[in-house]
């Protein structure tokens, strides 16, 4: 019996996008940082812009994706980064669910630049990031002393990662 499956042009944009997506996170994790865990975040600059261009759950799949064989890759799978890099990004992704939300509502003209969905994706990410922290790893309430200063680095990161991705639609579209 021949299976056959076929691809469409979204599988294939995923699979790009993801494979971009991936290559810049692993690139991203021989940077040194200052703060241990600390990273630029520019692989989520292809996660805002296939949300501006393609929508809400191509942008799920390419960022889970990326989380995932990216760890696979860098042999993170199952361990601590993982698990705060999952509950970042799942994090990021159901903030982004509720700002794509509240853009189709008939009731409110809200809408959501680039730049806008790279900052509420970044205060997600660390925000989920910490939870997951705080009740998988380190119980303790000084643990969230720590919160305004990486939050304070993710809305700063979470800047330049809507400046480049504003600047690469202008040039796309």
């Amino acid at each position: 019996m021949q299976l056959h499956i076929q691809t469409t042009r979204d599988d294939h944009r995923i699979a790009w996008l993801s494979a971009l997506a991936i290559t810049i996170h692993l690139l991203e994790s021989v940077i040194p940082s200052p703060i241990p865990g600390l990273k630029p975040g520019f692989a989520n600059v292809v996660t805002i812009i296939v949300l501006c261009q393609f929508g809400l759950g191509m942008a799920v799949w390419v960022n889970l994706l990326r989380v995932v064989v990216g760890s696979l890759l860098l042999g993170t799978f199952l361990s601590p980064t993982f698990m705060l890099s999952f509950a970042g990004a799942l994090s990021s992704l159901l903030m982004l669910m509720f700002a794509s939300q509240l853009k189709r509502q008939r009731f409110t003209s809200l809408r959501f630049s680039a730049m806008g969905y790279s900052l509420i994706a970044a205060i997600g990410h660390i925000g989920g990031q910490f939870v997951v922290a705080y009740l998988l790893f380190i119980p303790h309430p000084a643990l969230w002393q720590l919160f305004p200063i990486l939050l304070t680095f993710a809305v700063l990161l979470g800047t330049v990662n809507g400046i480049i991705s504003q600047n690469i639609l202008k040039r796309i579209i």
